[in-house]
Order: structure tokens, then sequence, then C-alpha cells
């Protein structure tokens, strides 16, 4: 309940921050604002991106739609395609506002971090950005690779983090694609950062309906599957919380250009405040099992929000 008020507080303040300009024409230029009127600058529209994945245009139209409904105009250019691609038009101010993902985006531009804990990659990825840009709140929801098990043998064993390994007594075999064995979150990333021991069976299918099979089978008890993955949800897994950094912190994050004013990204904050990892994998869900398309899976999600 708190969270649901502080977010209605935060989109209200946007709103009023909007109309308090001493203007009829809500989109006026905000001389106080570090922007015109919330739109791009010189009055044009906020140029609004996206990767060419689902969920990434989900959460681009989720943005978009927000920005709307305060007023603002924005433009879409979605389904880009990967960081070399996007990046260099977010860095030369061609797009203004893309969801990212905070641990790949810091990697990008810090290859040799060795930032691994949500926080720590925050902060690090705040003060990494180049001039013109800078990342706005990050949302609770993460997409990124974890160590995942049934509900039923998280519950067996009480099973919360990965640490809470420790707690089974029975041999456990990790499943995951077969250069998993050797990586850092492998066996033996998992032995030398939690004391854990475990067997591994290769699955070539990066965590996909074979993964989730042996999983549910118990042909493996522990396999590494991305926390977005509506599978997840559809199938009864747990993502066990990684306290150690075995995986790097992979959370979602508006980047942002200078045309992106203070009115706007209180907007964007608001959105992220209420995407939680949970309410990513239902859009994510409605996506892939119902096959609706971003614009309604994203207006549906708002509406229910009053965001």
């Amino acid at each position: 309940m708190k969270r649901l008020l502080s977010l209605t507080a935060v989109v209200a303040a946007s709103a009023l921050a909007l109309t308090a300009c001493g203007n009829a024409d809500p989109l006026a230029d905000d001389p106080d604002s570090g922007a015109t009127g919330g739109a791009g600058q010189g009055g044009a529209p906020l140029v609004i991106g996206s990767q060419d994945y689902y969920s990434s245009e989900i959460i681009a139209e989720v943005y978009a739609q927000a920005l709307e409904s305060s007023g603002l105009e924005v433009e879409r250019q979605f389904r880009i395609g990967q960081r070399e691609a996007y990046l260099p038009e977010i860095e030369s101010g061609a797009i203004d506002l893309f969801p990212e993902y905070t641990g790949p985006l810091l990697q990008y531009w810090e290859p040799e971090t060795e930032a691994r804990l949500a926080d720590d990659v925050y902060a690090e990825l705040a003060a990494s950005t180049p001039d013109g840009l800078r990342v706005l709140e990050q949302a609770p929801a993460t997409d990124q690779d974890a160590y995942v098990v049934t509900e039923d043998f998280a519950e067996r064993w009480g099973l919360e983090t990965i640490g809470d390994l420790a707690k089974v007594d029975v041999d456990m075999t990790l499943g995951a694609n077969s250069e998993a064995e050797s990586r850092p979150n492998g066996p033996g990333g998992l032995a030398e950062a939690y004391g854990i021991d475990v067997g591994f069976t290769p699955i070539e299918d990066g965590g996909g309906p074979l993964t989730v099979k042996a999983l549910t089978d118990d042909d493996v008890q522990l396999a590494i599957i991305y926390t977005g993955d509506p599978s997840i949800a559809k199938n009864g897994l747990v993502a066990l919380e990684d306290t150690e950094g075995l995986f790097l912190a992979s959370h979602v994050v508006p980047l942002a250009g200078d045309a992106v004013g203070e009115d706007a990204a209180a907007v964007v904050d608001a959105v992220s405040a209420a995407l939680t990892g949970e309410e990513l994998l239902e859009l994510n869900r409605r996506s892939v099992d119902e096959q609706l398309p971003a614009a309604t899976i994203a207006e549906d999600w708002l509406a229910g929000r009053d965001l």
C-alpha cells in the first residue's frame, strides 16, 4: 500500500509540475525544468527506442504511454537491434530514452568492472555514463541469469537464497548450456562463492523448454534461467537470491538523454518503481502466451496502476 501511495504521489507531482508553469499550453517551455515542456529540445517529441526483444519493446511502450498520458509528445523507434546498433544513436542524441539493463550496460562502458551486486552496479553505472546521458531510477525488476529451482524443492528445503542450498542434504545437479560448466556461475563458481558442490548436466537450449522440463521432472534440481522468462511463473519455479554476486546484477533501468527533463523523468521513475520482478514476468507472459502486441500489454498494465 505504501508503494502505491508513493507512486500516486510521484505521478501527481509530475502532473502538477506540468501545469504549474503559468501557461495554458502544458507543452510550453519550462525554463526551470532543464528541458522544453517535457518534450525534446526545441519542442521536438521525445524519441523512445527499444531493443529487438519483446520485453524491451513492452517496457519502452509503457514509458511512451505514461509520458503521453502526462501530456508529452513522443516518437517510437522500437526493435532497433543490439547495443552496438542503438547505443551510438543514444550517445548522439538521436534517441532520448531507452529501457536498458544495469549490468550489461555497465560492462559495455566499463568492461573491466568488478561490480556485481545491484547497488554497486547501479552506482558505478551512474558514474560511467557519457556526457549528455544519465540513468534514471532502476526498477526492482531484473532480467538476468539466475539459479532456479522448483517451488516444491524450495519449500522442502526452505530455500530463498543461493546460500540456502547448503541446507540441502541430497545430491544436486545443475542443468545449463554446456559452456556454463566452465564459467564463473557454473559448478566451480558455486563451490567457490558459496561452498556448495553440485553435479552438472548440459542442456543446450539456453534455459528453454528442455531445461524447464528437466527441472520439473527432477532430472536436475537447479537450472540457469533468465529471471524475466515467463516460464518461471508458468511452471511454479523460484529464482534464488544471489547475495554474493555470482551473477551480474541486471535491473531494468531507463537510459535518458539531455532532452528528458525532470517532469518526464519523474513519470518514468514512477513506472520503474512499479515494475517489480513479478510485474515484468506478467508483462512478458502476456506477450509469449497470449501473443498480444506491446501497445495493448502496456495500456492494460498502466490502466491497472493509475500511472
